[in-house]
């Protein structure tokens, strides 16, 4: 029996190792897992180290109170490698963590699943790699090219949300489950999936929906958001004058994305899942002056939107810091919603951007199954 060592830390990252799991049983027999997983590695009968939201902390004011715990957990896990000696290591993003544990464990065949993006803003980092992993999956198909200008091996997998199911949403069933009438323009708005960044776009969007209401009658506002953020924004919008309809579940929110006429959503794989699906979009953040002053100094490349990145141009409209107002946003949506050309424009953008990320006739999670497969033989 073939032992795989598996570590996730974040929601993301569960979900890949969940499919990563169901792609290695369909290909062979006879494994056996363990290591660090969230609810969805759980469902298979994988069986976690510790709880994996001990990991999933992120920025420095919430890592710090942490530290000592992340340490213990860090040994703890090094420890436990060493002592089931797995035949194979995949460690899943997560390089805070993850990639100190490629450090301790050189003896083992090692695998890590999504190209650290240093590419983007820190492309000296670069330099810390060589010989921390056997393999490396990219889920970006320019990754292997860069990482090769810089000695280091990457195969491309595909992008994970190819299998998201973003795309097979029922617009009439999202119609009928929230009672909006068949003519109703549906507009999603997508303020991020962590209590810290949920309050910067709520209010701007807010003053968006009172300038588009006018211009756009029927208008409803649909706000997925994750289960934990939920209540904060259901909180932050009861106020609104035209209130929205918060989704919670995945099922619903592919339904509200098929039922859109377009969006407004934060930079990150939500572009990917919208362009997915079809969805005419705009993208905008907002963040403190100093820090936009210090990311931009710092970012190297030239789109900050995945989905632009991929298309190699401005497929859809970066509204962001200055640009990230009521009027300049009500603006874009009333053109993308009134103007059906410029939303099919954006439409034929995506089905190129999506064709780029899918691997040579199989999936992404069979695809990275087959790379960790060939390490272990």
């Amino acid at each position: 029996m073939s032992r795989i060592y598996i570590i996730a830390g974040e929601q993301s990252g569960d979900v890949l190792g969940a499919r990563l799991i169901r792609a290695l049983r369909a290909e062979r027999s006879g494994l056996e897992f363990s290591g660090i997983g969230g609810p969805r590695m759980e469902e298979l009968g994988f069986h976690s180290l510790f709880p994996m939201r001990e990991l999933a902390v992120m920025g420095l004011l919430e890592v710090l109170p942490k530290l000592r715990t992340l340490r213990r957990r860090l040994q703890e896990t090094i420890a436990d490698i060493h002592a089931r000696k797995p035949d194979v290591l995949v460690t899943i993003d997560s390089p805070g963590f993850t990639l100190r544990v490629l450090k301790a464990c050189p003896e083992i065949k090692l695998v890590h699943y999504v190209a650290p993006q240093v590419w983007a803003w820190k492309p000296k980092r670069v330099h810390e790699f060589p010989g921390l992993w056997d393999r490396l999956l990219c889920l970006l198909p320019f990754e292997p090219d860069w990482f090769a200008q810089h000695g280091l091996e990457g195969r491309f997998v595909g992008h994970p949300v190819l299998e998201s199911g973003a795309d097979t949403g029922n617009a009439a069933r999202f119609r009928a489950r929230h009672a909006i009438a068949a003519d109703a323009p549906v507009l999603i708005l997508m303020p991020g999936s962590r209590r810290s960044e949920v309050p910067r776009l709520l209010p701007v969007f807010a003053h968006t929906l009172e300038l588009l209401a006018p211009r756009l009658p029927g208008l409803v506002p649909v706000v997925p958001v994750a289960s934990a953020v939920a209540d904060t924004v259901r909180a932050a919008t009861s106020g609104w004058k035209v209130p929205p309809v918060i989704v919670t579940e995945l099922d619903d929110k592919h339904d509200a994305y098929a039922a859109a006429a377009a969006a407004l959503t934060k930079s990150g794989t939500s572009t990917l899942e919208l362009a997915l699906a079809g969805v005419p979009m705009a993208v905008t953040y907002r963040v403190n002056p100093l820090t936009a002053m210090i990311a931009r100094r710092m970012i190297k490349i030239p789109h900050v939107a995945m989905v632009n990145l991929l298309a190699g141009r401005r497929l859809v409209p970066e509204l962001l810091q200055e640009d990230c107002t009521a009027e300049k946003l009500a603006a874009t949506v009333a053109q993308l919603v009134r103007e059906p050309a410029v939303a099919q424009t954006q439409r034929d953008g995506f089905s190129a951007v999506m064709a780029s990320l899918r691997p040579d006739g199989m999936l992404p999670s069979t695809a990275a199954a087959r790379e960790v497969l060939d390490l272990l033989a």
